[in-house]
C-alpha cells in the first residue's frame, strides 16, 4: 500500500436507477480495504434500483457533494445514459471534480454523459467503441485510444467489458498499488494467474 492513502477523503459512487452494479465491484471492494470510506451518491436520496435489481437508498443526494470533500468520484454506466438527460447532472457534476482537480472513473454509459458534457473533447479516453461516443456528436474523437482503460490526468475511462482494468487505473491514480503490485493484481483478478497471487501474498506480509 502507498503512504498516499494515509490522508483519505471519502470516494464518491454515483448510484441511480438501472445502474450496472457489476462494473465497479472491483474497484470499490479493494478501496475499501485500503481504507476508503465508500460514499453512495444518488439523484435525491430516495432509493435507486441497479439493473441487477440492488435497492440502493444513497447516502448523499447529489447537490450535497462538492468536489473537495472527496478523494474521487465514481460513474457507472446504465441505460439511463442513453435514455435522456436524466443523468445530465451527473455529467456536470464531473465536470465541477475536474475543474477542482479531484479525480473522475466513468465506465460504460457514463463515458457517453461525459462526451456529452464536452469532457471528453480535449483528453484522451476510451469506452466501449469509438462509434458509441461518436453518436454523441462529441468533438473529441481524434482523442479516442482503443485500449482497456485510459487514464489523462485525473480522468480514468473505460468500457463495458472492462470492470478489472478500470479498477486497475483507478489504483494507479489513488496510489493505491503501484509497480509489481498492481500489476499481479491485475493478472490475478483478469487472467487468474497462479504466480501473480503468490506476489500479492510476498507483498502483504
Amino acid at each position: 500500500m502507498s503512504t498516499a492513502t494515509a490522508n483519505r477523503k471519502p470516494v464518491h459512487l454515483a448510484v441511480y436507477d438501472t445502474f450496472a452494479d457489476w462494473e465497479t465491484g472491483h474497484t470499490t471492494a479493494y478501496l475499501a480495504r485500503a481504507g476508503y470510506e465508500i460514499r453512495t451518491v444518488g439523484p435525491t436520496r430516495a432509493p435507486v434500483t441497479s439493473i441487477g435489481g440492488l435497492r440502493v437508498e444513497p447516502d448523499l443526494a447529489l447537490d450535497d457533494v462538492e468536489p473537495q470533500d472527496g478523494a474521487l468520484l465514481i460513474l457507472p454506466g446504465a441505460d439511463l445514459w442513453d435514455a435522456g438527460d436524466d443523468l445530465a447532472p451527473f455529467a456536470r457534476k464531473a465536470r465541477a471534480f475536474l475543474d477542482a482537480g479531484t479525480p473522475v472513473a466513468a465506465i460504460c454509459g457514463a463515458t457517453a454523459g461525459l462526451a456529452r458534457e464536452g469532457l471528453l473533447d480535449d483528453r484522451d479516453h476510451t469506452s466501449a467503441v469509438s462509434f458509441y461516443l461518436a453518436a454523441t456528436a462529441y468533438k473529441g474523437a481524434e482523442r479516442y485510444v482503443d485500449a482497456d482503460a485510459v487514464t489523462d490526468g485525473n480522468l480514468v475511462t473505460a468500457g463495458p467489458t472492462e470492470p478489472v482494468a478500470f479498477a486497475r487505473e483507478v489504483f494507479r491514480l489513488l496510489g493505491v498499488y503501484d509497480g509489481e503490485v498492481l500489476d499481479a493484481w491485475y493478472r490475478l483478478h483478469h487472467d487468474s494467474d497462479a504466480e501473480a497471487f503468490a506476489v500479492l501474498q510476498q507483498a502483504a506480509r
